[in-house]
């Protein structure tokens, strides 16, 4: 989108994080899940204290879309240790590109996804992967587009459902 940029997260931000973390899941996935399981999943995983110990892990990254001063969207990229399954060294999770519905088809979760190809590579990382909802169709047919191929399944727990994700892979090297 023309004339938003990209910043990275800082503890600072916390309140900012924690607000459209809890807004774009909700918007993406309370319509196919339980009220019970989504404010379980929002309360453990945009807790204060969660992401404070996030955004101090060395091995993790966010940042956000910004337009006018307003955060339009969110990237998380763990590396080395910090990814949630693969853990490879010479690998960057994307584990979050959020954007909140308002802003769908304006290209921020394209701008967020190159971001994080950026920093990959600054990483030199060999492949960049993540886990999409089976259900997601639209995350999902995203990340086909830029180039992504799927590897494997795993399971994703959200509240007390367990949920298939589909894994996929860009390879850069």
């Amino acid at each position: 989108m023309k004339n938003s940029t990209i910043q990275k997260v800082t503890l600072d931000d916390i309140t900012q994080l924690q607000k459209i973390g809890r807004q774009t899941f909700s918007e993406t996935f309370s319509g196919d899940n339980s009220e019970e399981d989504m404010t379980q999943y929002l309360d453990e995983h945009f807790s204060t204290e969660k992401l404070t110990n996030e955004l101090n892990n060395k091995n993790s990254e966010f940042y956000f879309a910004v337009l006018d001063g307003a955060v339009i969207g969110y990237l998380k990229l763990n590396f080395g240790e910090s990814q949630t399954e693969l853990k490879d060294a010479k690998a960057v999770e994307i584990e979050r590109i959020y954007v909140p519905k308002e802003f769908h088809g304006q290209s921020v979760g394209q701008l967020l996804y190159e971001k994080a190809i950026q920093v990959a590579k600054q990483k030199e990382a060999d492949y960049v992967w993540l886990g999409v909802w089976e259900e997601n169709k639209r995350a999902l047919s995203f990340y086909t587009k830029n180039g992504f191929i799927a590897f494997d399944k795993h399971i994703f727990v959200l509240g007390n459902d367990p949920q298939t994700d589909i894994m996929m892979k860009l390879q850069l090297k």
